[in-house]
């Protein structure tokens, strides 16, 4: 009874984790964690977002481009400190080595969301999808936040 209970425990937690989601190829997902967007002040139609991913998988995953539907386009950008000059530019591809994990934060990488299709406020949440190709659409819950 107690072998059982351990089966159904750790069932469970496969299906309510998301290191456990099963997609097409391998089965192994990356994992889109505390995801959040900065607005910026005065209304700009310009947003940045953050996250961490963590790849638990066998492989590399390459991350080829991120699109949301509650923005007109999104980007994957770096910015970087040239000669005391920050320099910003957008990347075509990110590679998430296999067991690692890379962060977007600010004033590194992170997310480029123009034209918000609708006014966002603190607290609410916008979906992202990450295109990383072999069915691996990485998908995550971001939480939008004043900006500061």
């Amino acid at each position: 009874m107690k072998t059982r209970r351990l089966l159904l425990a750790a069932i469970f937690a496969c299906v309510a984790l998301p290191a456990c989601a099963r997609s097409k190829g391998d089965g192994c997902v990356p994992v889109v964690r505390d995801a959040w967007i900065r607005l910026v002040p005065g209304g700009m139609p310009m947003h940045a977002g953050f996250a961490r991913i963590d790849n638990p998988c066998d492989a590399a995953v390459t991350i080829t481009g991120v699109s949301s539907d509650a923005y007109g386009s999104a980007s994957l950008h770096e910015s970087t400190l040239v000669n005391g000059i920050s320099r910003m530019r957008a990347l075509p591809q990110l590679v998430l080595p296999a067991h690692g994990s890379m962060e977007l934060k600010p004033g590194s990488l992170h997310l480029m969301l123009m034209d918000p299709k609708k006014p966002l406020k603190a607290g609410d949440h916008v979906a992202l999808r990450f295109n990383a190709g072999k069915g691996h659409d990485l998908r995550g819950d971001f939480v939008v936040r004043a900006g500061n």
